[in-house]
């Protein structure tokens, strides 16, 4: 399920990301996304890959990893997101709702962390502050 105004477009120095086709109240469920999950031994080889870029980890303790179906592999990451993600494992689903009111046009952001404020240096990030 993806909240149909929601849409993919070009980003400033980001290539794409996910948009609000419409303003958004804060606990909007706004995607639930399917995903495919891999074990430990090919989460190794996706590190090799460009997928590396886009998948999450997955399971309690983190050895396996997943490919999101839907658009939640294009959302980009923002410190301060204003929306976060819920895995549920034993459904193989990814929940995203936003964390505060979104206004029409607004970029939908998680923080790659796993919560929506959590302010640690994400790996990619070597030069901007938090």
């Amino acid at each position: 399920m993806i909240l149909p105004s929601i849409y993919i477009a070009a980003t400033p120095a980001r290539g794409r990301g996910v948009f609000a086709g419409e303003a958004l109240l804060k606990g909007t469920l706004i995607e639930v996304s399917p995903v495919i999950v891999m074990s430990k031994k090919e989460r190794l080889l996706l590190d090799q890959t460009l997928l590396h870029d886009y998948i999450f980890l997955w399971g309690k303790e983190q050895e396996q990893c997943c490919v999101a179906l839907g658009y939640l592999s294009l959302y980009n990451h923002h410190y301060r997101a204003n929306c976060d993600y819920e895995m549920e494992f034993e459904k193989q689903i990814i929940r995203v709702t936003t964390v505060g009111d979104v206004e029409k046009g607004e970029e939908l952001c998680i923080n790659y962390n796993g919560e929506c404020n959590d302010q640690r240096r994400v790996w990619f990030d070597k030069l901007s502050s938090p």
